[in-house]
């Protein structure tokens, strides 16, 4: 597949385009600063962009099977989930739909039952609070590719590490796995991947976690 890979520089979309070299994909990273991408393939390109505009993303999305997404958040910070996902709805109203696939996060989700008494009173509420404006950039971002129609999927991870990959982490479809704490950055973009051959994860959150 062609994968357009938004936020490629960062901890997560660094991983999701190495390894979608690895498996045989060609990926074209669109970031702001092409020198921040220490990777170099012959299946790799990249678009340099500083802020995200429909008619900027047609040709980006012309030449792309998939979207996908490690984009940071930030609503103070501009917002950037919610206008990335913005323009490429309305990008996708001149080049026809394509497979999004989105990096969110767990708490959007909530507690779920078998969550220890602790973090459903306490800890859940305190990180929503911390980090507030994340998840409104992130819940705008959702709630944009949710209505547009399109076959989107928004991949909620819990707290992030930098161990190394090991395939090997709970998923739920429209929800999150019970006592998921925490889930590496490399299995995080393992999961935006496999997405893109689970038809099931269509048009809602995964939660993932080990």
């Amino acid at each position: 597949m062609h994968l357009a890979v938004f936020g490629a520089t960062g901890g997560t979309g660094k991983e999701i385009t190495a390894q979608a070299l690895d498996a045989g994909h060609t990926v074209t990273a669109v970031v702001r600063d092409p020198a921040r991408l220490p990777i170099e393939h012959d299946r790799l390109s990249t678009v340099e962009m500083d802020s995200f505009t429909a008619d900027a993303l047609v040709p980006v999305l012309a030449d792309a099977d998939a979207v996908l997404s490690g984009l940071g958040a930030s609503a103070r910070a501009g917002s950037p989930a919610t206008a990335w996902a913005r323009a490429v709805v309305a990008a996708m109203e001149k080049t026809g739909e394509r497979r999004i696939v989105a990096v969110s996060a767990a708490p959007l989700g909530g507690p779920v039952p078998g969550d220890p008494l602790l973090h459903r009173l306490v800890v859940h509420p305190l990180i929503g609070r911390i980090f507030a404006d994340v998840y409104r950039d992130l819940r705008t971002m959702e709630r944009t590719l949710r209505d547009s129609g399109a076959p989107w999927t928004a991949v909620r991870p819990p707290r992030l590490t930098d161990r190394p990959k090991t395939g090997t982490y709970r998923s739920v479809v429209g929800a999150n796995p019970p006592g998921g704490a925490t889930i590496s950055r490399a299995d995080l973009a393992h999961a935006v991947l496999e997405v893109l051959e689970r038809p099931e994860t269509e048009r809602g959150p995964l939660g993932v976690a080990y």
